[in-house]
């Protein structure tokens, strides 16, 4: 090996082993190597962050911020709010939003499929009395099958074709080429979802200990409050027996699940589980107000759920992402509202009754918040706190206007992309580009919803695989592979192709694997006399089919805390369903690119 040879290898297995450890960021492990081709002179210094400027880079910042612009505007809030009716038949009911989160994530970013669907797939659940767990690990793998379909279903697909245009003399895929193999599979794969979902129901069959989607919030009994001397059921009666009174702190004393007899006193704390609809009416009717990780005698009340209302202010559901600084701490300790202009209304941790007062509780990773934001703050807020903001379950609806311009404005960028008008890099900015002017989203809002380590990621590994081919490194590599790839037939090659980066996949993140793998793949299919087209999407579709641990795909990490997932019940879910898109992808894949 020659000297360049042994310095691209060895920072190509420094950034490997970083990629695999769980402490440093994908990101900046991606940035330090970029920067270290450039120190030690593999990477041209003023070419080094070209790979910004890559097609597939800004598709996939354009495709973030156009999802949460569909998101924001309400365009699927009709489909959403008519999920809820299918009660008696939970199959159906995992059946359905599991579709329809697939075919979302086939047209937006994954994640913000998932979050569109979770609110519903939990209120569902708790309706009908089974567990969260038989919904919600189907839903984030409907929304990473979702992603296989087309071109702009997941950043890896942008990435294979950028590859390929960049590679080969074939140019780039069109939107619909990922279709003729991801389409079988995501129909499959579905189907194994909604038939193997009761492999993931409670052991005890149950009803969650807390009502799926609902929180428990804080109140206080302030001296105008129309409850005081009140009995404690006559209160629970104003909510319509929406709202539940899970806990009563007076002074020193505590009292879970207190008598309906008590009668209520100036400055009692209240804890109260409903959903945030049903705490607004309950606080606005016994004139409460809800307490921000404060003792009782503290003046830090709120001033109630009326603010959810106020023209600058809206109120948000978001998962607390894994990462976020705030896993860990308790509400009060956080001084949201001085630093972050957030106010912590409610918390709701699924399968586990959150009995603690506000200033007691230790926030989790998949923890739902319900959160107090000012519009202009937001973006910037839950990008610094790493929050995921979920479906706002008509709290903040957009405007039908809005809605239907948002669907207009998308499906033509769709359609310029499919007639060859004009290539997904320049018809996606465009769509964005109108939705701002149109007001459909705000800049910060759309800056906030692009996942900007993602993007770093990209940009800085494209000018890696310039490097491994410049310094000769990736065809020493090619060379040694080449004799047992020669020696394997077509299909097998495409399906250890597929299986190793699934495997990869799992312990780095799939875009990086993507980089890393494709042009490897290329060139042992050319040593084996293998389509390239049949080995970049053996690549893309391996890459994509993570199902076998909860840190493979962001969806299967958001999922894990709310439906009290274990670590092992992920391989026992979803190894038949990665063998059988194997199984069924490898034909396809020689059939159709073969």
């Amino acid at each position: 090996m020659t000297t360049d040879q042994l310095i691209v290898s060895g920072l190509t297995l420094l950034a490997l082993a970083g990629f695999m450890t769980p402490w440093l960021r994908y990101d900046l492990v991606a940035l330090l190597l970029l920067l270290a081709l450039v120190l030690t002179g593999q990477a041209d210094a003023e070419q080094a962050f070209l790979g910004f400027a890559e097609p597939a880079v800004i598709t996939v910042a354009a495709v973030l911020a156009i999802s949460k612009a569909l998101q924001s505007a309400g365009t699927v809030d009709l489909l959403l709010r008519h999920l809820g009716g299918m009660r008696g038949r939970p199959r159906l009911q995992v059946a359905v939003q599991t579709g329809l989160c697939a075919g979302f994530s086939s047209f937006m970013n994954n994640v913000g499929a998932l979050a569109l669907f979770m609110p519903v797939a939990l209120r569902n659940a708790w309706r009908e009395g089974y567990g969260a767990s038989r919904a919600l690990m189907p839903l984030a793998f409907g929304s990473v099958l979702g992603g296989l379909v087309t071109l702009i279903g997941t950043p890896p697909n942008l990435i294979i074709s950028a590859i390929r245009r960049e590679r080969t003399e074939l140019g780039p895929y069109a939107l619909f080429d990922f279709a003729w193999v991801g389409l079988p599979v995501a129909l499959v794969g579905l189907a194994y979802l909604v038939f193997a979902s009761r492999l993931l129901r409670r052991r005890d069959g149950g009803q969650p200990e807390v009502a799926a989607g609902d929180y428990v919030a804080e109140a206080r009994l302030g001296p105008k409050s129309r409850a005081v001397g009140l009995p404690l059921r006559l209160l629970e009666e104003m909510g319509e027996g929406d709202v539940t009174v899970v806990g009563l702190f007076r002074g020193e004393a505590r009292s879970l699940a207190p008598s309906g007899d008590i009668r209520l006193q100036e400055g009692d704390v209240l804890l109260l589980q409903g959903a945030p609809e049903a705490l607004k009416s309950l606080v606005e009717a016994a004139a409460l107000s809800l307490a921000e990780g404060a003792k009782p005698e503290e003046d830090t009340a709120l001033a109630g759920l009326r603010a959810l209302v106020a023209e600058d202010l809206e109120a948000v559901e978001a998962v607390l992402r894994p990462g976020s600084a705030l896993i860990g701490q308790s509400p009060a300790a956080l001084r949201l509202r001085s630093q972050h202009g957030v106010n912590l209304l409610a918390v709701s941790r699924q399968g586990r009754r959150v009995a603690e007062r506000m200033a007691e509780i230790r926030l989790r990773s998949g923890d739902v918040l319900l959160l107090q934001v000012a519009r202009d703050r937001r973006a910037a807020a839950f990008q610094a706190l790493s929050l995921l903001p979920l479906a706002e379950r008509g709290l903040t609806l957009g405007r039908p206007s809005q809605a239907l311009l948002a669907g207009f404005l998308f499906l033509a960028g769709i359609g310029l992309v499919l007639f060859d008008l004009v290539p997904a890099h320049i018809a996606f900015p465009m769509v964005l580009a109108a939705m701002l002017v149109c007001r459909v989203v705000t800049p910060e809002a759309a800056y906030g919803a692009i996942d900007w380590p993602v993007i770093v990621l990209l940009g800085a590994l494209f000018p890696l695989a310039q490097a491994m081919e410049g310094s000769g490194t990736l065809k020493l590599l090619v060379d040694s592979l080449a004799g047992p790839a020669a020696a394997l037939p077509g299909w097998a090659l495409v399906g250890a192709t597929m299986l190793a980066c699934m495997l990869l996949s799992e312990i780095m993140a799939n875009n990086a694997t993507v980089l890393l793998m494709a042009p490897l793949a290329l060139g042992l299919g050319e040593a084996a006399g293998v389509a390239p087209d049949a080995m970049l999407m053996a690549v893309c579709l391996g890459t994509s089919c993570t199902f076998l641990s909860p840190i493979g795909h962001q969806s299967n990490t958001l999922v894990m805390e709310p439906g009290g997932y274990r670590f092992a019940d992920y391989p026992r879910f979803g190894a038949p369903l990665a063998l059988l898109c194997l199984g069924i992808a490898t034909p396809l894949i020689m059939l159709v690119w073969g």
